[in-house]
């Protein structure tokens, strides 16, 4: 069985058409990134804590 692909694109979209972003789809065990500029070329998947680590360090970075 293959698992259904959710993609829904960063909050952070830049203006215009809103694709100047990154997309994530939650998987069972990992998080698929793709760019939303250029789906077709493909996707990178990460563990979910992996991610949820990358993620919070960027948040700490950011602020």
């Amino acid at each position: 069985m293959t698992e259904t692909v959710s993609w829904r694109k960063s909050s952070y979209s830049g203006g215009g058409d809103g694709n100047t972003c990154v997309e994530i789809a939650p998987l069972r065990t990992r998080v698929a990134i793709r760019d939303s500029k250029a789906p077709s070329l493909g996707m990178v998947t990460a563990p979910a804590g992996s991610f949820t680590a990358l993620i919070q360090s960027l948040k700490t970075v950011s602020t």
